[in-house]
């Protein structure tokens, strides 16, 4: 049986690789203009291929607005949701 994050725990982390981010899709629980489901749709890859990467440039799916973030920002369950709900 798969429990559902209790979203109130400031612990609540979403489990990712930034090697799978590349069109992921993701719902931001505090939307803001309409902006509430979005897709990875470029992860920045540093100047050095030993360094990790650190960047992604996500679109927002009905204004088609881009911004870059840290991809580890993905991870904190109180801000982002993995999938579109």
């Amino acid at each position: 049986m798969k429990l559902k994050p209790d979203l109130k725990d400031p612990m609540t982390k979403n489990p990712l690789h930034p090697k799978k981010l590349l069109l992921s899709k993701w719902t931001d629980l505090a939307p803001q203009n309409k902006e509430k489901h979005f897709m990875v749709v470029k992860v920045i890859q540093p100047e050095d291929p030993q360094d990790p990467i650190q960047q992604v440039v996500i679109e927002a799916v009905m204004t088609k607005r881009q911004k870059t973030i840290h991809w580890r920002d993905l991870t904190n369950g109180l801000e982002w949701q993995q999938g579109w709900v």
